[in-house]
């Protein structure tokens, strides 16, 4: 795994929010070294993001806007389903 990919899975586990660290840090582990750039870049600005509305996302409890409904929040929430949260 690249430098970058390596920050990204840390700043992936290191949150502050345990269920998002919990789905974003095993998605990282498991699907981060196999993404595409394009991929990888959608899942850093979701990092960006603030906690509370990307789990609102992942979980559909809100609509993502546009800049973040992307595939690879598609990806993150089929993926949320395999840990059973």
């Amino acid at each position: 795994m690249d430098d970058r990919r390596k920050k990204l899975r840390f700043r992936a586990w290191r949150r502050g929010f345990k269920e998002i660290d919990l789905i974003l840090g095993a998605f990282a582990d498991r699907r981060l070294a196999g993404l595409e750039e394009a991929r990888v870049d959608e899942f850093e600005r979701l990092l960006n993001a603030p906690d509370q509305e990307v789990f609102a996302w992942i979980t559909e409890q809100a609509p993502a806007p546009a800049e973040y409904d992307t595939p690879t929040l598609a990806l993150i929430r089929a993926f949320r389903f395999e840990l059973n949260l």
